[in-house]
């Protein structure tokens, strides 16, 4: 058996693999999100440490002997995230998120302060990212910057809870803004711009090597044998990639969770920072990949149908697949612009925009208006990724979203390529990290990250791309009308 948890923004999930590819058993435990103020995003880190605990002692309970049988454990967590330590290693405040939007005026300081900074990261600056984090703590907080020995992501966060090291690994320390990313290793340049050095970085590992062994006193709490090796991990992304076997050139997903990805497996760094497209170093050694990322997706969904009053998205989805082609053709223009965006704006105070409203929308109109607008988004982020997409024969398509046939389908005439839906598919990064795990005790790559059984495809409609194309030029114009005009 091998164990995979994942560190998310709105739970923990762990699960549990066996040999076979079997997913014995699964759960999760939910968390907060906090946002005292306008653009900011945190959470405390102990309350990712409480919800693992919590989810790993029912898994215990549930499945005693397959715990009993686990040989490695591995870890995947929401990238990004500022976990602030003191030199006893305790929180010195929440942790700032992924989606946190504050630090847009670091980003443009530090893109000053580091000439370099593209080439070395292959990236732009961005608020989500970091190293803006820490510079916004040490030009508004100082008092706890000066106080700061060292600086973990979430998932490496919960490592030191679980294992008493410090330690990250290449996929994840990509998102940070600190990693020569080319070369695999820490960036003395770009750490003395934030005031920081290698002596507050955690040591690095690839994700699929062993980084640390199990505290005995966790093991004993969760029903673990002593001695368990920890797996280096991944970022979610990366992790979710090993759990659907995208681990080679031109092999991808695109995700549907709170946060929309299009991702792009590769065998050499391909960074294109002009467009607002990451280039990261995959969980495997001598691998990296291409990545749009757009910050409100399935989110978007969950908001609307919350606004709405309804009891679930696939409620509103139900609604939705009443439309007939008029009605989808004269419904409302979304920008999914909730949380600012990423690629291919860079712009953390883009807003949501609802367009062309009129009397005779109705729920079912704003719901597919928000789904249409999220595959817009993720158009967009396709087309920067670079590569020569002629070459993708399909992509995998996971997250909550994928339950969706109708989003499904939507979403492949969208971006024009074959989406495929696959068994698991929805376990997400913590699949990817009891991969890991297993690969970290000596599996064979093409063994462990093979392809899951399919369980739906959906081809690109003609017909409906038709529908869509005059609509997503609307879609594009929208934006630059109206940028100026967000607060």
């Amino acid at each position: 058996m091998f164990l995979g948890i994942d560190v998310g923004t709105s739970e923990v999930k762990v699960l549990l693999l066996d040999e076979s590819h079997r997913i014995v058993a699964t759960t999760g435990q939910g968390l907060t999100l906090q946002r005292p103020r306008p653009l900011w995003s945190e959470q405390q880190p102990d309350d990712w440490w409480q919800a693992t605990d919590l989810a790993v002692r029912r898994l215990a309970s549930e499945q005693p002997s397959a715990m009993a049988a686990v040989r490695a454990i591995g870890l995947s967590g929401q990238m990004h995230g500022a976990v602030l330590l003191d030199n006893r290693e305790q929180v010195l405040r929440p942790a700032i998120l992924w989606n946190d939007g504050r630090s847009g005026e670091a980003c443009t300081a530090l893109e000053a302060a580091v000439p370099r900074l593209q080439a070395i990261t292959g990236n732009l600056a961005m608020p989500g990212f970091t190293a803006p984090k820490l510079w916004w703590v040490r030009d508004n907080e100082r008092a706890i910057f000066e106080r700061t020995s060292y600086v973990l992501l979430p998932k490496d966060w919960l490592r030191l809870q679980m294992t008493g090291e410090r330690v990250s690994e290449m996929s994840d320390a990509s998102g940070t803004l600190w990693l020569d990313v080319g070369a695999r290793r820490w960036s003395n340049e770009m750490l003395a711009a934030c005031g920081l050095s290698t002596t507050s970085m955690p040591r690095l590992v690839e994700g699929s090597e062993v980084s640390a062994q199990l505290r005995p006193s966790v093991a004993a709490r969760w029903g673990l044998p002593a001695g368990i090796p920890v797996a280096g991990g991944g970022g979610d992304n990366a992790a979710s990639a090993v759990g659907i076997g995208a681990v080679r050139p031109n092999q991808g997903f695109v995700s549907l969770g709170t946060s929309g990805v299009v991702f792009l497996s590769n065998d050499a760094f391909r960074p294109n920072p002009a467009t607002a497209m990451h280039a990261f170093c995959h969980a495997l050694p001598g691998t990296w990949h291409q990545m749009s990322v757009m910050l409100s997706a399935a989110g978007a969904l969950r908001w609307v149908r919350e606004l709405l009053g309804l009891p679930s998205e696939e409620a509103l989805l139900e609604r939705v697949a009443t439309l007939d082609d008029h009605q989808r053709v004269s419904a409302p223009l979304f920008l999914p612009y909730l949380s600012g965006e990423r690629t291919p704006h860079n712009n953390p105070r883009a807003q949501g925009a609802l367009f062309g409203l009129t009397a005779v929308h109705d729920v079912a109109s704003i719901g597919y208006a928000v789904i249409e607008g999220v595959s817009f988004g993720l158009r967009d982020g396709w087309a920067c990724l670079g590569a020569n997409l002629r070459d993708v024969e399909s992509l995998s398509l996971v997250g909550g979203g994928a339950r969706s046939a109708l989003w499904a389908q939507l979403l492949a005439s969208t971006l024009g390529v074959p989406l495929v839906t696959f068994e698991g598919g929805e376990a997400g990064g913590a699949l990817g990290a009891a991969r890991l795990a297993w690969l970290a005790v000596g599996g064979d790559l093409a063994l462990v990250a093979r392809t899951p059984a399919t369980r739906n495809r959906f081809e690109p409609d003609l017909r409906e791309a038709a529908q869509l194309a005059p609509r997503y030029e609307r879609f594009r114009a929208l934006y630059p009308a109206v940028r100026t005009l967000f607060s």
